[in-house]
């Protein structure tokens, strides 16, 4: 063969070759072939197990369930706040064994409707139970963008919308605290996290070394907080090693306020006794009677021993929001720190909790701070006064702060405000037909939106005075609790308090409770507990 065919051979073959490589792509890709798998110690890595874009139609359906079971029903009075179903019962209703092959798509929908149809509405009018409820529309949508977006918390370059909210949303609620020269403040998980964190700062503040060299390097700390306290108190003097021994249980007067001359005492005590008093805990809205301490006269105290004072406002701190009762915590302002829960009063979706401290001179990120440098290099491209994930005890941390931002720009400080009012105002009409209603009898009359009563039923109504009247009415409240959850018509709380046997609280937080909410929970309850 001479050169020439040889050439014009090469140059056929190479042609066969190319037109055969586009006829194989071709057809690949009209039958839906796939490259051929890459192995890597005999798993194929290569091919997508399970597309994002496969899920959609589960997605568009459990949204539609979702809006449709635990925002419809979830908020209409006509349904059930709950359909009870004991412990064992329900692990049979639910199936909640573990396998190792996966459901099918049906099957995942079903139990989607089955954990919202057995789980408590606390979006319901006629939820009573906690210090939180109703249905908070701009919030959900913020969660759910939250939860579809993934960020974490610690610096700007993973969630740079975020860190500039929380920034935002911090100068908001220091400003209403009236620190007008601003502070430094991060949202964490939950209001009890938020006194922990500031037990743990005034303790740096008091004993840096303590820190680095641990409880070794310091003093006996001693706590000073209202017998009305949040039990968090205990805890995180627990937690922090400070003991439980070292928190100081201050009087409260009849209406479970501090008592400001019994605080003064025992700080006294405890310095008699060679202790170093360090940390006073305010409260503004106990968790129980709904009391503010007063502020002023405390701060008073605090800054005449050198003691850092805290103030947990995680209930009443909305109050801060309303002109007419921003006066319940007159001398915040004073106040070392505060911790507020704007997913109580002010309705913002679980969780939104924020610490806030007067200092602006870094001492909340060197007291957490543990400089881990595959997250906070400081030779970034970017300002890294914006990375503020050292500042938390957290690594992963959710961008609570941004269901509160959204809610807020939706609806504006006007209408936050009166929400609040709404909620003192839905309060005082309860605790009015009570007093004008026979069987009911208020413990007090309510500061906060807590209502605290007995409801006497008729068979002892003639036993007043009587030795044995008290404890026959310690059993009136958990029977008709026991009722009320298995009708599902409604929940509210009880609880004893000092020497007084159990009792209802009603808390009343939701713009959607109406005057006929509130005289439903009357009737309901002569109704569920009139044979007792």
């Amino acid at each position: 063969v001479d050169m020439n065919t040889s050439i014009s051979l090469f140059v056929f073959s190479q042609c066969l070759w190319i037109i055969l490589k586009l006829k194989i792509i071709i057809y690949s890709e009209t039958v839906g072939l796939k490259p051929a798998p890459v192995i890597i110690d005999g798993i194929p890595i290569n091919n997508l197990t399970r597309k994002v874009l496969d899920s959609q139609s589960f997605l568009s359906q459990s949204m539609n369930i979702i809006l449709e079971d635990a925002v419809k029903k979830s908020t209409d009075v006509k349904e059930k706040v709950c359909e009870w179903r004991s412990p064992e019962e329900l692990k049979e209703l639910l199936d909640l064994e573990l396998r190792d092959e996966g459901e099918s798509e049906s099957e995942i929908l079903q139990r989607c409707r089955d954990t919202i149809r057995y789980s408590v509405k606390t979006t319901h009018p006629r939820f009573f139970n906690q210090l939180f409820a109703g249905m908070e529309p701009y919030s959900l949508v913020a969660s759910v963008i939250v939860e579809a977006l993934k960020p974490s918390l610690y610096t700007y370059e993973v969630a740079p919308v975020f860190t500039l909210v929380e920034n935002a949303v911090l100068r908001k609620m220091m400003e209403l605290i009236g620190w007008e020269e601003g502070g430094d403040g991060i949202f964490c998980a939950g209001g009890s996290m938020s006194n922990m964190y500031a037990l743990n700062l005034a303790r740096y503040h008091h004993c840096p070394d303590v820190k680095e060299h641990g409880l070794s390097a310091a003093p006996r700390l001693v706590i000073f907080t209202s017998e009305e306290c949040h039990y968090s108190i205990a805890k995180s003097a627990a937690l922090l090693g400070i003991g439980t021994k070292n928190v100081y249980v201050v009087a409260s007067d009849e209406r479970g306020k501090m008592i400001p001359s019994a605080l003064e005492e025992l700080i006294e005590t405890a310095k008699k006794e060679g202790t170093i008093p360090f940390f006073v805990n305010a409260t503004a809205g106990t968790t129980v009677l709904g009391a503010f301490d007063p502020l002023e006269e405390i701060a008073d105290i605090c800054e005449k021993h050198n003691i850092w004072l805290h103030v947990d406002a995680c209930w009443g701190g909305a109050a801060l929001m309303s002109d007419r009762h921003k006066h319940l915590l007159k001398g915040i302002h004073r106040a070392n720190s505060v911790a507020w829960n704007p997913h109580k009063m002010l309705m913002v979706c679980l969780q939104c909790s924020a610490f806030l401290v007067r200092d602006k001179t870094s001492l909340l990120q060197d007291c957490h701070s543990s400089r881990a440098s595959y997250l906070f290099q400081q030779d970034k491209f970017y300002d890294v006064s914006y990375d503020t994930g050292d500042k938390s005890v957290q690594c992963s941390r959710k961008p609570d702060s941004f269901k509160f931002w959204l809610m807020w720009k939706a609806l504006g400080k006007g209408e936050l405000k009166q929400r609040v009012d709404r909620a003192f105002a839905m309060a005082k009409y309860f605790a009015e037909q009570i007093k004008q209603r026979e069987g009911f009898q208020l413990l007090m009359e309510p500061e906060c939106t807590n209502v605290c009563f007995w409801y006497i039923p008729p068979s002892l109504r003639n036993l007043q005075g009587h030795p044995k009247f008290w404890k026959k009415l310690h059993t009136v409240a958990p029977a008709i609790k026991e009722r009320m959850m298995k009708v599902g018509s409604m929940m509210v709380g009880y609880q004893t308090h000092k020497d007084r046997v159990n009792f209802f609280r009603m808390v009343l937080v939701s713009p959607q409770v109406s005057t006929e909410d509130a005289d439903f929970v009357l009737d309901e309850m002569h109704n569920l507990g009139k044979d007792l």
